[in-house]
């Protein structure tokens, strides 16, 4: 015999409620690890990295003894009235050419310009320990300190704050602004130590000051720019200047 349909329909509603309920009662499917959170920013982490100064003295470092000299842990050059700079001089590492990498150095300075050349090369028709190439660029006054900088080539590539693409035949464009420069100007300790952190990676070109993302260029202008070279510490001309390296701090990639 049919049973009606007014009688049938409760007795479905039961059923389906019932499942429902043993559904619920069941324990919940166990979701899988969250991915861990990038760590912070730790200024000592050297994983993977080498020194490249003994502390103590110039061995594998090439500049005019006049005015670069290794002492106390750092590597310092130094003009004085008497002692005067008539082109901007630098220091070169001869451990090798850079190609992809991430450099680690403390700096610190009291007056005038100076800058951290990577994938440069030597210029001797112009002077011995003269480089050409990228910078990232420091000064006293911290107008430039952050950039990407060309000696004696492009010229500005990135100012502070900015993300730029460089095209040949070209000004760079800006494609991105990280943060205003007055800004991560006010994160540069004056007169006291900060840590550059510079990574080169193909045609990538970032400059990283006390953790902060300074600057950074894509470099499409295939014919003048650089996938590998030497490494220095320049010294401007102009007034006397004190201008010290530490901690310096290589890593090939």
């Amino acid at each position: 015999m049919t049973v009606p349909s007014r009688y049938s329909r409760p007795a479905a509603i039961i059923a389906v409620l019932a499942g429902l309920a043993a559904v619920a009662q069941q324990p919940a499917a166990k979701k899988g690890p969250r991915p861990a959170m990038p760590a912070p920013w730790r200024p000592d982490d050297h994983a993977g990295f080498r020194s490249i100064f003994d502390g103590q003295s110039l061995q594998r470092w090439d500049g005019d003894p006049t005015f670069w000299r290794a002492a106390n842990g750092e590597i310092i050059g130094e003009s004085t009235p008497e002692k005067q700079l008539k082109v901007n001089t630098f220091i070169v590492w001869r451990g090798g050419q850079l190609k992809d990498f991430e450099l680690k150095v403390d700096f610190r300075m009291n007056s005038t310009n100076s800058g951290v050349q990577y994938r440069s090369v030597e210029l001797p028709e112009v002077g011995k320990w003269v480089m050409k190439g990228y910078q990232a660029d420091i000064d006293f006054q911290n107008t430039y300190t952050g950039q990407l900088y060309e000696e004696r080539g492009r010229g500005f590539l990135a100012l502070r704050g900015q993300m730029t693409h460089i095209l040949p035949g070209q000004p760079p464009q800006v494609i991105a602004n990280l943060r205003s420069g007055d800004e991560l100007k006010g994160l540069i300790k004056v007169n006291d130590w900060n840590q550059f952190h510079i990574i080169a990676r193909g045609n990538l070109l970032v400059h990283i000051l006390n953790g902060e993302l300074m600057s950074q260029a894509i470099d499409d202008d295939v014919p003048n720019r650089a996938l590998g070279g030497l490494l220095g510490f320049q010294m401007h001309v102009g007034p006397p200047m004190k201008v010290e390296f530490r901690n310096i701090w290589l890593k090939d990639l």
